[in-house]
């Protein structure tokens, strides 16, 4: 094989990525920078390169051909009540100081003609979205609060449950969701924030898709039929996605995608609270814990092909239409080879264009599916327009 021959995927990912860019699910870097410099943006200016310490930089994501991102304002689901309201809220301003500190590069935008038009103006189209219902503390009002201030998809729940939504990762709790949780994923209806299903119990996908009229959203889940892990995505949720419009957005995490790699993760992780350190916590102390133990632990590595597997797999049940990408950088402390970063996303594309992929098919991975997913939601709540805002409570629907 010659060098040229050899070049070709990657060339035809780029050119390829250049004109249908991709469309990011999920991206953790408010909580590092909340995590490691307390928002302080010139110690991490990602204008510059930021290897060293994040998966996240704008040279990055222009050499990664990032068109549009969701910034995930995360906070962690030990918090609670008005402490998690409040770090909801420093999270979607430290995105509004990331915007105002970078205006060539990053734009803000609520919808679909807002996402195109960063894109024709070469910038990086920036929305939020909240990862776990914490984040509203049982209030629809705070839910609309959120929603007026940009955030465009809700994660049900994080790692634990909430008083009305089981979360994958947890026992059991109101068998899916409850009245009130019901009525949450109406109201996101209503004023047009995506569902999105990432983290929740297969219990609580399925209620929600029996509830919502408008697209759910995965924003970083894989399929379950190809690592059997509670966060990914069994095969008759994603059968019901051509039914509801949504789209499931494979993530990059190796514990959701490569089997190997789930009962190594969850020693690292025992590793992690016995020093001392949420298992999630990514600050150089705790990391420091983390390479001992994969030195003296060597970890299973996934790579750009694990990730292609997934993809294959939810094509192969959900359709082409119905799928995307949400790689979950800075917010895991190990990533696929080939995938390291926001720059890997070629690597990726040109995987699937070995493996028979179209470019046409490609761009919907990329870009036109999760636009569409987010034009149809402002398609349905303006539908809803006539129905006034609900002011129910969780102790009036849920006792």
């Amino acid at each position: 094989m010659t060098p040229v021959e050899h070049d070709r995927p990657a060339d035809r990912a780029r050119e390829l990525l250049a004109a249908h860019p991709v469309v990011d699910g999920h991206n953790d870097l408010p909580w590092a920078l909340r995590e490691q410099v307390r928002y302080d943006l010139d110690r991490r200016d990602i204008a510059t390169d930021q290897s060293a310490c994040l998966h996240t930089d704008i040279p990055r994501l222009r050499a990664g051909g990032v068109g549009a991102q969701f910034w995930s304002v995360y906070v962690r689901s030990d918090l609670a009540g008005d402490e998690a309201v409040s770090a909801t809220l420093e999270q979607i301003d430290v995105v509004e100081q990331l915007l105002a500190r970078y205006p060539g590069d990053l734009a803000r935008a609520t919808t679909a003609d807002e996402m195109e038009a960063a894109r024709a103006a070469g910038r990086i189209a920036s929305l939020t979205g909240a990862e776990g219902g914490h984040s509203i503390n049982n209030s629809l009002a705070t839910l609309r609060a959120l929603f007026t201030l940009g955030v465009r998809y809700m994660t049900l729940t994080h790692n634990d449950n909430i008083a009305w939504a089981d979360s994958a990762t947890d026992e059991p709790g109101v068998g899916g969701l409850s009245p009130f949780g019901h009525e949450v994923v109406r109201e996101m209806n209503r004023v047009g924030m995506l569902v999105d299903l990432s983290h929740v119990a297969a219990t609580t996908m399925r209620a929600a898709l029996a509830t919502s009229v408008a697209p759910v959203i995965f924003s970083h889940s894989s399929a379950r039929a190809v690592c059997d892990h509670p966060r990914n995505i069994p095969d008759d949720v994603l059968a019901l996605l051509p039914g509801n419009g949504g789209v499931a957005m494979a993530t990059f995490v190796p514990k959701f995608v490569l089997p190997e790699a789930v009962e190594w993760t969850r020693r690292a992780d025992e590793n992690m609270r016995a020093h001392g350190f949420h298992h999630l916590e990514m600050t150089a102390e705790a990391m420091k814990v983390q390479r001992a133990f994969e030195d003296a632990h060597p970890r299973p590595v996934a790579t750009a092909a694990t990730v292609a597997d997934h993809l294959d797999h939810m094509r192969e049940v959900a359709g082409v239409d119905h799928i995307g990408i949400g790689g979950d950088f800075d917010g895991t402390a190990f990533t696929p080879a080939g995938l390291e970063d926001v720059a890997g996303y070629p690597n990726l594309i040109a995987e699937l264009l070995g493996r028979g992929w179209s470019e046409p098919d490609l761009a919907k991975l990329t870009w036109h599916n999760a636009v569409r997913a987010l034009r149809d939601a402002e398609s349905v709540a303006a539908g809803l327009r006539h129905r006034p805002p609900s002011n129910a409570t969780l102790s009036e629907l849920d006792g």
